[in-house]
């Protein structure tokens, strides 16, 4: 299952659905950024509902001021009915002004515990920050996508319970690396972050697979007991 693909932003999507189909995977949840976003994710989890969960975000490098209140709305009004809220979260690399980051998501945090939906969490420089908002909020279940961050840090996501997620870049990232040796195998999801581009090669969800085989090396186990064990976390993570 690729629990964090961006299946709007790939040139075809029913195509890439359809290979990974055929290579077995039963899930792919389609995260959303912003209203255009959203709503393409939306209309795909409708035509393709036997493989897309869908989830509804507001990305913060897709923040704008006078997009926001629209998006709001339809995130309010079709939450219920997704799979989980994201991506939302923090970037502190980026020129958008962190107290408006920092505003808008609480204000999804609210909508996400108030349904008690998961959270697909981007939290670039800004791991420490992102555990005391959804601690505040009172979150149940939250992932820390394609977690890079300060192993101190690591330490006290897991204590709180809460997921870190696995992606291709395992194969040449040293703080993700280290962060998937770290986190217990029943806290870790996987995911391809789909379309980024890994080593020079634009993703798809059929290269979850991929992130699998690296999480078995990493972990010390066979292909099928990540597969199976990962799996496993995901439909619990999400309910499903």
């Amino acid at each position: 299952m690729d629990t964090h693909a961006h299946l709007a932003a790939l040139p075809d999507p029913a195509a890439a659905l359809a290979r990974a189909r055929r290579l077995g995977l039963g899930a792919v949840v389609g995260v959303g950024e912003d209203l255009s976003s959203n709503r393409k994710i939306w209309e795909l989890s409708r035509a393709e509902a036997d493989v897309v969960w869908p989830a509804l975000g507001a990305h913060p490098w897709a923040l704008e001021p006078e997009g926001w209140p629209e998006n709001l709305e339809f995130i309010s009004r079709h939450l219920k009915e997704a799979a989980a809220l994201g991506e939302v979260g923090l970037d502190y690399r980026i020129k958008v002004k962190k107290e408006f980051q920092r505003e808008i998501l609480a204000e999804t945090l609210k909508l996400a515990r108030s349904l008690d939906k998961p959270v697909l969490l981007h939290s670039r420089f800004s791991q420490g920050r992102c555990l005391e908002m959804l601690e505040k909020a009172d979150i149940r279940r939250a992932v820390f996508h394609w977690y890079s961050g300060p192993l101190d840090v690591l330490e006290k996501v897991l204590a709180a319970g809460y997921f870190i997620s696995a992606t291709p870049a395992l194969a040449y990232s040293p703080p993700h690396r280290a962060a998937v040796v770290k986190a217990p195998v029943e806290r870790i999801l996987v995911e391809t972050d789909a379309p980024v581009k890994y080593q020079g090669r634009e993703s798809e969800p059929a290269d979850v697979l991929r992130t699998i085989r690296l999480v078995a090396e990493v972990k010390g186990l066979s292909y099928q007991e990540a597969e199976e064990t990962t799996t496993r976390n995901a439909r619990l993570f999400f309910d499903r």
